[in-house]
């Protein structure tokens, strides 16, 4: 049985992975959830999230601070991550959300390291176009992201105002809408405001002969709000035209965080990939 490695999306970070960590725990499989760079307790919130009083117009505008984190950099660390949790030895890699994109390029950079690559609902830009092209993609619409962003993205940053309680109930309808309202609002209170453009922006290749050398199972999430169904399933589509097998697909009745609405399920789904 592999390890399992348990990747967060954009603004979240390891501590949204505790629910299942204690399933995978109770089925006998040993997981560990990592905080991907500029995220976790790898964030740096932009001065003006402190301001009081608060300054919408230097939020909105604000540089985000700290080193620049791109997708080379932040699957480098990944990689280093897995190598370091399993000794060496494949493991099972669970990517949810933004992840996808680390996660499909930590694949291409080290595929000896994965036994299989698990996408939850998941952006997999493995056609040769960056992962915000997707953004304004036909099959994108409906998507609530949109009109969570509180600064323009020449900041640097996917920016959202967590601060702002009127905001609350369109995070929960985007990202939780399913998940009971305690561990909702204690997870709006765990984001990290920024996501680094750099992620979304950054164009990578993957081959055949190394990411899609990778087993991959995607989690259709079918009452998802970030990331439509249409657009979960053009990137099934797009793996499956770089793999050398086909996508295991299964679909769960959940919107976008099946790991807080519905750990036992998604870890029966991550025991059956191990």
């Amino acid at each position: 049985m592999h390890n399992v490695i348990l990747v967060h999306g954009a603004w979240h970070g390891s501590w949204c992975w505790s629910l299942v960590t204690e399933q995978l725990a109770g089925r006998g499989i040993s997981s560990v959830a990592v905080d991907l760079d500029g995220h976790g307790l790898k964030s740096r919130s932009p001065a003006s999230r402190w301001g009081r009083p608060f300054d919408r117009a230097h939020f909105a505008t604000e540089r985000a601070g700290g080193p620049a984190i791109t997708v080379t950099s932040a699957a480098s660390t990944l990689a280093g991550q897995i190598k370091t949790i399993g000794g060496g030895a494949p493991c099972v890699v669970v990517a949810h959300s933004m992840a996808g994109i680390i996660a499909g390029a930590a694949a291409e950079l080290a595929p000896e390291l994965f036994a299989r690559l698990v996408y939850v609902s998941a952006y997999a830009p493995v056609a040769g176009q960056p992962g915000e092209a997707y953004f304004y993609a036909p099959e994108a619409t409906g998507s609530l992201v949109p009109s969570l962003l509180a600064a323009d993205p020449a900041a640097g940053a996917l920016r959202i105002d967590t601060g702002d309680e009127a905001r609350h109930a369109a995070i929960r309808e985007t990202f939780y809408s399913d998940v009971d309202p305690i561990t909702a609002e204690a997870a709006i209170s765990l984001l990290s405001p920024d996501a680094s453009t750099g992620i979304s922006g950054e164009n990578f290749t993957v081959t055949t002969g190394r990411y899609g050398a990778v087993p991959h199972t995607y989690v259709v999430c079918t009452r998802d709000n970030a990331n439509p169904v249409a657009l979960q399933r053009r990137f099934i589509a797009e793996i499956d035209a770089v793999s050398t097998a086909p996508t295991a697909v299964v679909e769960l009745d959940s919107s976008h965080s099946p790991m807080l609405s519905q750990p036992a399920a998604l870890a029966a789904v991550i025991a059956e990939a191990c």
